[in-house]
């Protein structure tokens, strides 16, 4: 970036990234604690079915944190969105320190759940409507960083913690990363929706770090003409549906998140300890868990690296196409162990293979798919529909959450684990063949370009100049001559 910096936009980056910690935390809390509920280690009075509805209802509340999110950032804005979501968060963790009862568990899990549909909704067009195209993928990956940190967090502590003790320590969490996130700025973008133009100005200021005025002004007037035309367009979940020009987003949008989704990442973290034992592996679950979230965590690295010099399509295809043959390979060691009932003993020499295979499944989604998920929707959707599209593509994202936590335990009844995997090793491979045949690059593109990309013909590109002549106040024509002359 000429004539600036970015010094102040990775501070920013860093202190929203501290709510995706705390999600990481959270969303990692089951793991080592089922293991503990299982052999009576605590003092909750809790059974497995309830152990089951206690993950059921976290689908539930991420659909209403989700839905209050589109509301609240248009209403309110992103900042005041990110700083509201750590309510629920802190309700949740006061719960569960004195939760003897499983209902209360289920308030919990609400609560967290909710706090995680809030913050994984606007982080992700408050990330991209604060960074430069150049960083835009870098930052929202950070994030994503940062999420597995969290979760590595609960992998390392969560097995040696006492309950009472891990539950105390993330009751900590959600008021650190409100502190943290206070300072932050506004978006330009939404403060150009709202026609506050020097809030705009000044956010662009501290996010840019820019010493020269007028380069200052120069990209202020560019976005203002870009929030003018993306705003021509009324803002509805009817509108999104019926807008032609949103189509394509859509199918892309929806086919991602359905592919990532019945991948199973979510449903395999959660139920971790009890695969392992499965295998009859001597390796114990506590290490496991560790060498599992030590890996996610490394990884999580490399994406950030890879996702703005490989591209977005690249990473999406090999990634789809390598976590198909990991879940793959390890269908096929259950399919020796239930089907043709190899013997323990036999396969003790192979019984590796299913935490290897799940761990290099997490490694290539990590660096591919489960990260862009979070940022190409961001990006592929205009500034006047992204609100409530991705609140409408977290709620899809929910049912399928909602409908893999009850699904996951009958199919593995009936059909074993042999078939779980292969289901999941099945959408990997058609997440891969989805990208190739629809996803567009988004690398080092603008949010105008990418329109322009998408839309086609039904995005009519009209000159700057006369867009701002045809749409602003008398207020905003002295603010707009005051730019013009500074251009020249």
């Amino acid at each position: 970036m000429e004539n600036g910096n970015r010094k102040k936009l990775y501070l920013v980056t860093l202190s929203v990234s501290m709510a995706m910690m705390t999600l990481g935390v959270s969303s990692a809390w089951p793991t080592p604690v089922l293991p503990k509920f299982k052999n009576n280690e605590t003092n909750v009075d809790i059974n497995a079915y309830e152990m089951s509805t206690m993950l059921a209802v976290n689908p539930i509340g991420f659909a209403v944190g989700t839905l209050a999110t589109g509301y609240l950032a248009d209403r309110f804005g992103r900042r005041a969105t990110i700083l509201g979501s750590a309510i629920p968060i802190a309700l949740g963790s006061i719960i569960v320190v004195f939760a003897l009862k499983a209902w209360l568990l289920c308030i919990t899990s609400f609560s967290w759940s909710c706090g995680t549909g809030m913050v994984s909704t606007v982080s992700n067009y408050y990330l991209s409507e604060i960074a430069d195209k150049d960083v835009r993928g870098t930052l929202a990956v950070i994030t994503g960083f940062m999420f597995k940190f969290g979760t590595l967090l609960t992998m390392i502590l969560g097995p040696f913690l006492p309950y009472e003790t891990l539950n105390q320590v993330m009751l900590v969490l959600p008021f650190l990363f409100c502190a943290m996130c206070y300072w932050i700025p506004e978006t330009p973008y939404f403060l150009l929706k709202n026609n506050n133009l020097e809030g705009a100005r000044s956010s662009l200021r501290i996010l840019r770090g820019y010493k020269d005025e007028k380069v200052l002004e120069d990209e202020l007037l560019a976005l203002q003409a870009n929030v003018r035309d993306e705003m021509r367009h009324s803002t509805s979940v009817k509108e999104l549906f019926t807008g032609g020009q949103y189509r394509r987003a859509i199918i892309i949008s929806v086919g991602l998140k359905l592919t990532q989704m019945m991948t199973g990442a979510v449903v395999i973290r959660q139920y971790l300890g009890w695969i392992i034992e499965e295998t009859k592996s001597d390796m114990k679950t506590s290490l496991a868990l560790i060498i599992y979230g030590a890996v996610s965590f490394v990884v999580g690295m490399m994406s950030s690296v890879l996702v703005d010099r490989v591209g977005r399509r690249p990473l999406l295809i090999f990634s789809y196409i390598g976590t198909g043959v990991s879940l793959g390979a390890v269908g096929v060691y259950f399919f020796m162990q239930e089907v043709l009932e190899v013997t323990t003993s036999t396969l003790a020499t192979v019984s590796f293979i299913p935490l290897l295979g799940i761990i290099l499944a997490n490694v290539i989604s990590t660096v591919g798919f489960n990260s862009l998920i979070y940022i190409i929707p961001a990006e592929i959707f205009p500034i006047n529909i992204k609100a409530i599209a991705i609140t409408c593509l977290n709620l899809f994202s929910a049912a399928l959450g909602f409908g893999l936590g009850l699904g996951y335990q009958r199919v593995k009844d009936l059909c074993g684990l042999t078939t779980v995997f292969w289901i999941f090793a099945a959408f990997a491979f058609g997440g891969g063949v989805f990208s190739y045949i629809f996803v567009m690059e988004t690398k080092r593109k603008d949010l105008r370009e990418i329109q322009a990309e998408l839309q086609g013909d039904k995005y009519n590109v009209v000159p700057q100049n006369d867009k701002l002549e045809s749409t602003k106040t008398k207020d905003e024509s002295e603010e707009a001559t005051e730019l013009k002359e500074l251009k020249s």
